[in-house]
């Protein structure tokens, strides 16, 4: 009898150990076979749904929707109630024995109620029962473990640990612990989803707390049960990648630097002063030039200030992009500040120097005007007015009001009283008793950034680069756009909405070729919004399927590894593409003390992050993770983005792998000097995380200095005055 009933339930299997690599932990059998084995007493997960015995891969997203079995059926021949008996996991052709109680989870809630103090004290069955929960629990995860033997094998022996404990927490994530959980806060103890620094401990410190006394249970510190040097562990892994934080802080603040770090001798300085301790380079912007003359200003800072700062370089990934807009005129707007009347209130600010020599920190013009003349430059003094023709040809007049020594030259700050459009080649002069006596010329005007403005009902066509040029006569009027990747013309369909510039714009595609796709805008600002170059480009619904490294990331792989302390890996999505990472970053012999920063920016990515993980971990490299909250809301959608957050943050805990808190982080104090509410709330939120990510702005020293008070600002409880609470 025992025999045959044994045959016909299937073995508990798990999905990590195929080729798949999937984590599912059971493979649940049918109604059919919910009875207990008698005599060998074997591990068996029932449910009340039938489920196919067929393997296939589980995402975390479909992990969470299989209603999980409520019943952990263990058979025992000395019945309920005993104190022990054995219990035997079924592994493949493997079997271990391990020591449990046999139990039950009750199938209805009205039979898992919560115990009143009353009969908690009055005996120990209630105890009892939740005793054996828990070991029934503890076997689970030891099953768990044994089931990914393979895949532990293959981590590095420094990620041994995080690996096992991931596992255990991913087994224990697989099983509706709710009502469970409830007894235990009945006993006044932790649920079983805190304290996930080392899962199994903490279940075992959970079991060894209800076997003593219901008193004692009560009376010892749950927290007290993770191992001592579980946090020094954790604290061990960030140090690995980001380096080891001043004294009193714990979080490391990250900021995006690009070529404007290279035009001013003081911008690194200044964030590094304000508490920078890591700077960013997007690969995808900028060349080797650029990103070495950044990485070699923060060098040199770094070691003047005495401040560790590590370097992190961003690779582009397959990400979707607008294509480059032909630069707009080089010329610059210069007004004054004016009150409802169109009455001038205050005059233009305007910094006058050599090319390349930056105003001081304190100081906040409007504009800035270079000339390569010297003698012109020391030939001014303060109260003289330059005059010149500015674009329009109107005759213009700047008054020098402030003289600066800067470095080794002399820079100047002149009023402007009337609006001026001041372009490259414009010729500054100033007037002396017999005629002219100075005279300059603007150069290094900044070409105008080129955009399109887009409204809601507007037609856009994004066209195949290399083809701009060719003219269409399908849409007349349009507005156009290119795109570089192939990708976007392959895969994309009619019906599918399209995201542009992180989620900004959004419209609906109306038709697609290989060489033009139409789009119907269907959200956009009231007054249109800007739509320029190199902003991203999300279609969520599509099966767009990218390469995981480009050419140009394997060509810049090379760079970061020999210039950079972290490699950042942009649009994880699954296994595969760390396997490709590996493979490449063994091929080419690159450093093994790289950091690697995964980036979880797509809904595969954050569904697979688990995978991500246990792969990553067979390399020897330090790891990180990134949450990159703007693709990722825009793939996932804006209101599932804080859920995925706390659980990015969840695993990652468990895992002992440094998180990066990601975008929009003070983003309003950053562009416009002025933080909103909600911002401050966010970003002290980002204590959770090993690091924040600033985004560049015009107000970047403000928002670094801001974020370090907020990150390090130990919070005080005022004490309650007792005397006047009555």
């Amino acid at each position: 009898m025992t025999m045959n009933m044994m045959s016909s339930a299937p073995s508990v299997t798990n999905l990590l150990t195929t080729p798949n690599n999937v984590i599912q932990l059971v493979d649940m059998v049918s109604t059919e076979s919910n009875h207990l084995l008698i005599g060998k007493k074997t591990l068996c997960f029932s449910t009340r749904h039938h489920m196919a015995t067929k393997l296939f891969p589980l995402s975390l997203t479909q992990m969470k929707m299989i209603q999980v079995p409520r019943t952990l059926a263990f058979a025992s021949g000395k019945g309920k109630g005993k104190a022990e008996s054995e219990v035997e996991a079924i592994v493949g052709d493997k079997t271990s024995t391990e020591h449990s109680w046999s139990l039950d989870f009750p199938v209805s809630k009205p039979e898992f109620s919560l115990l009143d103090s009353e009969d908690y004290l009055s005996g120990d069955q209630n105890i009892s029962t939740v005793l054996e929960k828990l070991n029934a629990l503890r076997s689970h995860l030891l099953a768990a473990e044994k089931w990914n033997a393979s895949i532990l094998q293959s981590c590095d022996r420094k990620y041994l640990e995080c690996a096992r404990n991931l596992i255990h927490y991913m087994a224990l994530r697989s099983l509706d612990t709710e009502q469970l959980n409830s007894y235990l806060t009945s006993f006044g103890l932790s649920s079983l989803e805190n304290n996930n620094l080392s899962v199994l401990s903490n279940l075992e410190a959970t079991i060894n707390l209800l076997m003593k006394s219901p008193m004692e249970s009560w009376k010892q510190q749950k927290g007290k049960t993770i191992k001592k040097n579980d946090k020094g562990n954790i604290s061990s892994y960030k140090e690995s990648l980001l380096g080891k934080p001043l004294e009193g802080k714990k979080t490391h603040i990250m900021v995006t630097v690009g070529k404007e770090a290279t035009e001013s001798e003081t911008f690194i300085t200044d964030i590094l002063k304000a508490g920078a301790s890591v700077i960013r380079i997007n690969c995808a912007h900028g060349d080797p030039t650029i990103w070495g003359e950044i990485i070699k200003r923060v060098r040199r800072a770094s070691q003047m200030l005495e401040i560790p700062c590590r370097v992190l370089m961003d690779l582009a990934g397959p990400k979707l992009r607008t294509g480059t807009l032909k630069p707009g005129p080089c010329v610059m707007k210069v007004s004054p500040k004016k009150d409802a009347y169109g009455i001038v209130v205050s005059p233009a600010l305007v910094w006058l120097s050599l090319t390349g020599t930056e105003p001081p920190p304190h100081l906040s013009p409007d504009a800035s005007i270079f000339v390569q003349d010297q003698e012109f430059l020391a030939g001014l003094q303060i109260g003289d007015s330059v005059r010149l023709f500015d674009a329009r040809g109107k005759k213009k007049v700047l008054r020098i009001s402030k003289e600066f020594d800067v470095f080794s030259s002399t820079g100047f700050v002149a009023e402007c009283f009337d609006t001026a459009y001041v372009e490259s080649g414009s010729e500054l002069y100033v007037k002396g008793k017999r005629g002219r006596r100075l005279f300059g010329e603007v150069v290094d005007v900044p070409p105008k950034e080129s955009f399109v403005r887009l409204r809601v009902g507007d037609l856009l066509v994004i066209t195949r680069e290399g083809s701009f040029d060719e003219p269409s006569v399908t849409v007349p009027g349009a507005h156009r756009l290119t795109c570089p990747s192939g990708y976007l013309f392959d895969s994309v369909k009619p019906g599918e909405a399209i995201g542009f510039d992180d989620g900004k714009i959004w419209g609906t595609i109306k038709g697609a070729s290989p060489s033009e796709v139409i789009v119907s805008i269907t959200h956009a600002g009231p007054k249109g919004t800007k739509l320029g170059s190199e902003k991203s480009i999300n279609i969520p619904q599509s099966d767009i399927r990218f390469k995981g490294l480009t050419s140009k990331d394997i060509k810049d792989l090379e760079y970061v590894a020999s210039h950079a302390d972290m490699v950042g890996i942009s649009f994880i999505r699954d296994v595969q593409d760390i396997s490709v990472l590996r493979q490449e970053l063994k091929k080419k012999k690159l450093n093994d003390q790289l950091g690697v920063v995964l980036k979880i920016e797509t809904e595969s990515g954050f569904e697979n992050l688990p995978l991500i993980l246990l792969e990553a971990m067979k390399c020897l490299n330090p790891l990180g993770v990134m949450i990159a909250r703007g693709d990722l809301a825009v793939e996932c959608g804006w209101e599932r983005l804080a859920n995925i957050q706390e659980e990015i943050l969840a695993i990652c805990k468990v895992a002992r792998v440094p998180v990066i808190l990601a975008t929009q982080v003070l983003e309003s104090l950053v562009k416009s000097g002025v933080p909103s509410r909600a911002e401050i709330t966010d970003a002290a939120n980002g204590r959770r995380a090993s690091c924040v990510m600033l985004n560049k702005g015009k107000h970047i020293v403000e928002a670094v200095s801001m974020l370090d008070t907020i990150l390090h600002t130990k919070l005080v409880y005022k004490k309650p005055d007792y005397e006047n609470l009555h």
